[in-house]
């Protein structure tokens, strides 16, 4: 049916790039609304991802930004999982501090 267009199914990619540990689970954060991709929310397991595109995804309390290199065949092994992607995600420290600076202003100054 989809299979004319080029890419690969966002649940599918998910699961061969390791991001998470089963196409069940992949399914089900594609459809909950916690993955953009090219900044544009999905919730739609069959949405198509090509190289070039970058997702964000909201995973277990932090950001992921990965920019698509290339589609997986299978899952197979880390380093193979790792050459469908580059991360741009912001380091976990910066995370960190931007938080710790949050919550150092006062409630009644933030707003």
């Amino acid at each position: 049916m989809n299979e004319a267009l080029p890419g690969q199914r966002i649940d599918k990619w998910l699961y061969f790039a390791r991001v998470v540990k089963t196409r069940t689970l992949a399914t089900k954060l594609a459809q909950s609304g916690k993955v953009r991709i090219n900044r544009q929310k999905t919730d739609n397991a069959a949405r198509r991802v090509r190289p070039g595109d970058v997702l964000t995804i909201s995973l277990r309390g932090r950001v992921l930004v990965l920019k698509l290199t290339a589609i997986g065949t299978r899952r197979g092994p880390a380093s193979e999982a790792a050459a469908l992607f580059e991360d741009l995600s912001p380091p976990r420290e910066t995370l960190d501090a931007a938080r710790s600076s949050a919550a150092a202003i006062p409630r009644d100054a933030k707003g």
